[in-house]
């Protein structure tokens, strides 16, 4: 229990995805302009991350290795992820039409997003247990979610703040994540 917590935290936050892993980036500077899409984007790529980190870790252990055609993982996990991000774009659509608009292109982008078939990749690489797989995922996301949101909040308030116009747009957002990421370093102790 204690390895999982562990585990969990240390992806949420010494090791999250976005702002130590570099994965993900797109819909982080995409999405992350009002905090309501942010917490959407968030818990759209949580389900999405936990429920594919269960199915590419029962896939890869109790299909591919048994067959000895683990080669094929990423084409595999690849697919489990589309067929998910559909799923949760089927559900937005018809419960919550408002976030399925505002979140637009970056709702199918979660299936080409680094992020989710990176985490399927290291529960492989690291040779995580489906439990251990599903808890790694879980912390991963909720760390998407935190940086995303916290880029939001940011965002939010920048955008009523005088700054240089040199600065406008997208170099202030990419100043806000590097210092962001500073940050985030500190949890790991290389700073």
């Amino acid at each position: 229990m204690k390895e999982l917590l562990i585990i969990a935290i240390g992806s949420a936050i010494v090791n999250n995805v976005v702002l130590s892993q570099f994965l993900g980036i797109c819909p982080f500077l995409g999405v992350s302009k009002k905090v309501e899409t942010a917490s959407g984007m968030g818990g759209a790529v949580i389900f999405v991350i936990t429920i594919a980190s269960f199915i590419t870790g029962l896939i890869y252990k109790f299909i591919l290795v048994p067959l000895n055609i683990s080669y094929l993982q990423t084409i595999v996990f690849i697919l489990v992820i589309a067929a998910l991000v559909q799923f949760v774009e089927m559900f937005l659509k018809k419960s919550m039409p408002s976030l399925y608009n505002a979140l637009g292109v970056y709702l199918p982008l979660i299936t080409t997003n680094c992020a989710v078939l990176g985490v399927a990749l290291t529960n492989v690489q690291k040779d995580y247990g489906i439990l251990t797989g599903v808890v790694n995922g879980i912390g991963t996301s909720v760390g998407f979610a935190i940086a995303i949101i916290i880029m939001a909040g940011i965002r939010e308030k920048i955008e009523y703040n005088d700054i240089s116009e040199s600065f406008q747009g997208t170099p202030i957002v990419l100043i806000t994540a590097a210092l962001m990421s500073i940050a985030f370093f500190g949890f790991s102790g290389l700073i």
